[in-house]
């Protein structure tokens, strides 16, 4: 579970969970599930909330206490994709170590890091807490 800061940026902002939902074309009970971690955030949505309102993505996961602002660009899968391999390797892990980790296959975590499919913002979340990594040095194109 992401131990995120999102509730406190929104209403830092003074915006309601309806207005942040209108946003990004959902409920508010969806929101309310982001916030209290029945639900994690896409990814992408989570970068489009931290670049529309400048937080840092290792912020608002509660990754870091800083809010440090780096504007992110499009998500690109290939690219992260290839960064978690590197980061694994340079760990000394396993892609079966790092799925077990994050509670997935290893052919789903392949997948991540071979640019077929975009990692998930909990899986991400996942690995950089375990490892004491930022977010942001992963996605940050």
């Amino acid at each position: 579970m992401i131990n995120n800061n999102l509730k406190f940026c929104r209403e830092e902002l003074e915006m309601t969970q309806k207005e942040l939902g209108n946003i990004f074309g959902v409920s508010f009970k969806t929101v309310a599930g982001w916030e209290n971690g029945h639900d994690t955030i896409p990814l992408s949505k989570l970068v489009k909330f931290c670049n529309l309102y400048k937080f840092s993505v290792d912020y608002v996961t509660g990754l870091s206490k800083n809010n440090k602002y780096v504007e992110l660009d499009k998500l690109d899968r290939v690219k992260i994709g290839n960064k978690l391999k590197k980061i694994r390797e340079s760990l000394g892990l396993t892609q079966e170590k790092i799925a077990s980790e994050c509670m997935i296959s290893q052919a789903t975590y392949s997948g991540y890091e071979n640019g077929k499919f975009l990692i998930t913002t909990l899986n991400l979340y996942t690995i950089c807490y375990n490892h004491k990594l930022s977010m942001l040095s992963l996605i940050h194109i």
